[in-house]
């Protein structure tokens, strides 16, 4: 049976090939004052679950492409996972059962971190305890966990919620715990082609509820990548050039 740790009382006690750095009594990591002030109606009110773990609802919200992109993340972290995979923050929807499902198939593991309990309750009644996958309350920019303990890492619609300097150490982060060889899948907005109708429909909704989305629309990703950590790059868009999916390996060692 998987072991899962959704609350921030229980002590996290890791497998010593992967033990964590300093967890002990894990506390809760503080909610940033970005996510409380701008996102309290998407994640932090309880009711956010109510309203938005529906996947017609998400599918809706993606503008019909949620099954695409998920299946495009993971067919770009691979069929069956083995070793060790991290989803960076909970995600509504069925990505992250689909995730467990592959670190089964290749007899792995799957970790899902979060900065809100809230959201890794939820993950856990959605996933069946079957599945290889632990939850655990971190904040993106401290993941308390050792460098280079995983084989790949999944971070879906997560930076665009994220002001410059949160997301760039996120992504830090992301460099930080995987190992040399592995992959970074990077599922976000982009800037819709000139045609697109979205471009204009869709921008002022953007500004008003995501207040730094648009940035995906104005710079690219790689330019918050630790250059010294990339070995390689592959980008793919979807619907209009509205969402990428970024595919970051990382430099193996010499």
């Amino acid at each position: 049976m998987a072991v899962i740790v959704d609350t921030c009382t229980q002590p996290l006690s890791l497998p010593s090939s992967r033990p964590a750095r300093e967890l002990g009594e894990a506390a809760c990591p503080a909610v940033p004052d970005y996510l409380r002030r701008y996102y309290w109606w998407a994640y932090v009110h309880p009711a956010a679950i109510e309203l938005f773990e529906r996947q017609w609802l998400i599918n809706l919200i993606l503008w019909g492409n949620y099954a695409r992109l998920r299946d495009a993340a993971l067919d770009e972290l691979g069929r069956s996972l083995p070793g060790a995979t991290l989803q960076v923050a909970c995600a509504y929807g069925d990505l992250s059962i689909a995730l467990a499902e592959r670190a089964a198939a290749g007899r792995g593991s799957v970790d899902i971190v979060d900065v809100l309990p809230l959201q890794l309750r939820n993950l856990r009644a959605k996933l069946p305890p079957r599945l290889p996958a632990r939850l655990l309350p971190m904040d993106s920019t401290r993941l308390r966990l050792p460098d280079a303990s995983y084989d790949r890492v999944l971070v879906f619609f997560l930076l665009h919620e994220q002001p410059r300097d949160i997301r760039r150490r996120t992504l830090q982060e992301a460099f930080r715990v995987v190992r040399p060889g592995g992959r970074i899948v990077i599922v976000d907005y982009a800037r819709p082609r000139w045609w697109h109708p979205l471009r204009y429909l869709w921008r002022p909704l953007l500004a008003a509820l995501e207040p730094f989305a648009l940035d995906l629309w104005h710079e690219d990703l790689a330019d918050w990548l630790p250059a010294s950590g990339v070995g390689s790059l592959s980008l793919r868009t979807f619907f209009g050039g509205l969402y990428r999916v970024l595919t970051v390996t990382r430099r193996s060692e010499a």
